[in-house]
Order: structure tokens, then C-alpha cells, then sequence
């Protein structure tokens, strides 16, 4: 097991950095509202970034989201290349392929996934009928990932849909209400419970990682105000109480990594990855939601205003909790996986 990167990974990730600490500053991101940056997108995929992960695989989009996350930035990145690039290029037909990554590569289509939303859809002669209540992104996207009943995967043209309503959620992630009533759909690949499965995987995978990078940017902003902010004439990082805080926000950072990459790595692999994909995500899901309210708590009373930056770190990282499904839910899948003895 080795998670350490390619040049090519690296080398992406340096690039990511540098683009998302460019565009991604606290006004240009309140101007933003919850609406994706088109500037910062377009930068991205002129980059080459979203393409790149065809290259550098899943390890390679975490990587890429971790830096994502610790600026918060407003774009559908993580879904557009774990629900479209990567769903697409592992499970499509080639027509699909040829049809759609192109587009995918370069950002004028854009798609996300309505996962996990179980026996909310159904499919009748390739129509689907249903409605999920919210989807990550949707109102920035042309094309949506959709399981059915059967959990086979169809992709469906935002424009088809009966509604896109906008939804606000926790954090600013233009969401919308998808609500399908006889749209046209197109199964992807050959798709069955088994691609659902693992684009599933994919995606908790590819979201630990932004949480991971979410919960990095949350604890630098702490560690930096508390060496700066004063209290009875030292800065408050020389504080035991202090100390402790931040250091075990460090522990549960550095968990959500290593088990976000060691998912990833399994992925890449070709190795059964269910079980680390539920891992990571609970990691995710109870660390992250550990990390972001000490980097707020360790901001005293900064902590409690809404414009402050790190504010957006502890509403971003309360909604990747909730997306990965809360920590009581995944430990259920996994003993679930354990009393079948499918836990790798």
C-alpha cells in the first residue's frame, strides 16, 4: 500500500492550489452568494483539470478536492468528475464516452448525481418518474445521474426534468429539487446494482477528500488567529486548553486523509473498496464534524459571525456530514457488511 503521489498527481494538486487560492478569496466568495464562480470554473477546465483525473485516477480527484476544500471554493468539481468523468469513463459505452467526456473535459457540460436517493425513482421504458428532494449542484448542471428502483444508473438532461427548484442548503452549494415526471433518461452502460454500487464508492471517497481539505483550511485559520489573538498579554495558541483543541482537530484531519487515500488507493486498484469508501466516509462525516466547530470554537466570539471566513469552513463541512449520510447511518452499512462478512 502506497499512497504516495505521482509526479503527475503532485503537479496537478500544485496547480489546483495555486488556481483555487487565486480565485477564491473571502469577497470574491461571499460575492459568489450559492452560485458557482464561472471565472474560477472556466479557469479550472482551462487548466485541464477536470480531464486530468481520467490520468490520475480517484487518489488523484481527492487530492485535487482537498484543495478545493480548504478554500471553499464555489464551483461543481467534485461532482462533475466523480458523477460525470469518472462514472462515465469507467462504466459508459464508448458512444457515451465519445459523446460526453469531451464536453465533461472542458466544462460545458456539467453533471452531478442524485446519489444516494434509494427507491425515490422509477424507470419505465427508459422514462423515469420521481422526485429527490435536493441534488448537489443541480442548478449548474446539463446532465444528472439517476438511480431507479432496481438502483440502475440513467442520465437525464437537466432541461427534460419536470422542475428544477432551487434549494438552499447549509452550505452554499446550488442545490435544487429534481422532480422527473416521464423524462427521457439513458442508461448508462449496462448499468446495474453493481455500477451504482461502485459509483457510490467513488463518491464517498471523492467527498471524504473534500472534507478532508475542508477541515485543513478550517484548522489553519484557527491555528493562525490563535497565534495572533491575545489574551492576558500572550497569543492564545500558548494555552494548554488551546493546544489540545487544535491538536486533536489535527488527529481527526489527518484520519479523514489517510483513510480518504487509502480508499482511493483501493479504488484505483481494482480492489474491493466498499468497505474503506464507508469508512472514510464516516471519518468524514463524525471527524469533520469535530474539526469544524473547534476551528470555530477556537475563534471565541469571531467565531459567532456569519461573515467570518472560517464560518464557511463549519457550514461546508456540517453539509458534507449530512451528504455522506451521518455517522450513525454509515456504521449501520458497515456492520451490515461485517454480519455478511463482506467487510475487506
Amino acid at each position: 500500500m502506497d499512497f504516495t503521489p505521482t509526479e503527475e498527481q503532485e503537479a496537478a494538486g500544485e496547480l489546483a492550489g495555486r488556481i483555487f487560492a487565486d480565485l477564491s478569496g473571502h469577497e470574491r466568495l461571499r460575492a459568489a452568494g450559492t452560485g458557482t464562480d464561472a471565472e474560477l470554473w472556466k479557469a479550472l477546465c482551462a487548466a485541464g483539470l477536470p480531464g486530468s483525473v481520467e490520468e490520475t485516477g480517484l487518489l488523484g480527484l481527492v487530492l485535487l478536492l482537498e484543495e478545493q476544500g480548504r478554500t471553499t471554493a464555489q464551483a461543481p468539481f467534485a461532482a462533475s468528475c466523480v458523477y460525470g468523468i469518472l462514472a462515465v469513463a469507467r462504466h459508459g459505452t464508448e458512444e457515451q464516452r465519445a459523446r460526453l467526456l469531451p464536453g465533461l473535459r472542458d466544462g460545458t457540460t456539467v453533471m452531478t448525481g442524485a446519489l444516494p436517493a434509494p427507491g425515490t425513482v422509477t424507470s419505465r421504458g427508459g422514462r423515469l418518474s420521481g422526485t429527490v428532494e435536493w441534488v448537489p449542484w443541480l442548478r449548474d448542471a446539463t446532465h444528472v445521474l439517476v438511480p431507479d428502483e432496481d438502483r440502475a444508473l440513467w442520465l437525464v438532461r437537466a432541461e427534460d426534468a419536470a422542475a428544477v427548484e432551487p434549494v438552499e442548503l447549509t452550505a452554499p452549494w446550488a442545490a435544487a429539487r429534481l422532480v422527473l415526471d416521464g423524462a427521457p433518461a439513458e442508461r448508462l452502460g449496462r448499468s446495474d446494482a453493481t455500477t451504482h454500487d461502485d459509483v457510490l464508492a467513488a463518491a464517498r471517497i471523492a467527498f471524504a477528500g473534500l472534507q478532508a481539505g475542508v477541515c485543513a483550511g478550517s484548522l489553519a485559520r484557527a491555528v493562525a488567529y490563535t497565534s495572533e489573538r491575545e489574551q492576558f498579554g500572550r497569543p492564545l495558541s500558548t494555552h494548554q486548553a488551546v493546544q489540545l483543541r487544535a491538536a486533536d482537530a489535527h488527529m481527526d484531519t489527518e484520519a479523514i486523509r489517510v483513510t480518504a487515500y487509502e480508499a482511493a488507493w483501493r479504488f484505483d486498484e481494482g480492489l474491493d473498496a466498499g468497505g474503506a469508501a464507508l469508512t472514510a466516509a464516516w471519518w468524514a462525516s463524525e471527524a469533520g464534524r469535530r474539526v469544524v466547530h473547534a476551528g470555530q470554537h477556537l475563534h471565541g466570539g469571531m467565531g459567532a459571525d456569519l461573515d467570518h471566513p472560517v464560518h464557511r469552513h463549519f457550514l461546508w463541512g456540517r453539509q458534507l456530514d449530512a451528504y455522506l449520510g451521518a455517522g450513525t447511518e454509515l456504521l449501520a452499512e458497515l456492520g451490515d457488511l461485517l454480519a455478511k462478512g463482506d467487510l475487506s
